[in-house]
């Protein structure tokens, strides 16, 4: 039983995990006036830069707000 309650846990921290970096995605896009995507798109190198420096310090804030101790 402990197993189930963790994978559990671990499934509910991975799901709340993948909402909050969708939500801080989507608020950089509401906030920034820049269209990001349709530059990707259209070949701009350094919208792709920003765009993958942004994913990477997300995703470094969050992995720091899941592990650290309670």
């Amino acid at each position: 039983m402990p197993f189930l309650l963790k994978l559990a846990e671990t499934t509910g921290w991975a799901v709340f995990a993948v909402v909050i970096f969708y939500g801080c995605l989507r608020l950089f896009d509401t906030l920034d006036p820049i269209d990001y995507r349709a530059e990707i798109r259209d070949g701009n190198l350094a919208a792709g830069v920003i765009m993958a420096a942004m994913v990477i310090a997300i995703a470094a804030i969050i992995i720091a707000v899941l592990l650290s101790p309670a």
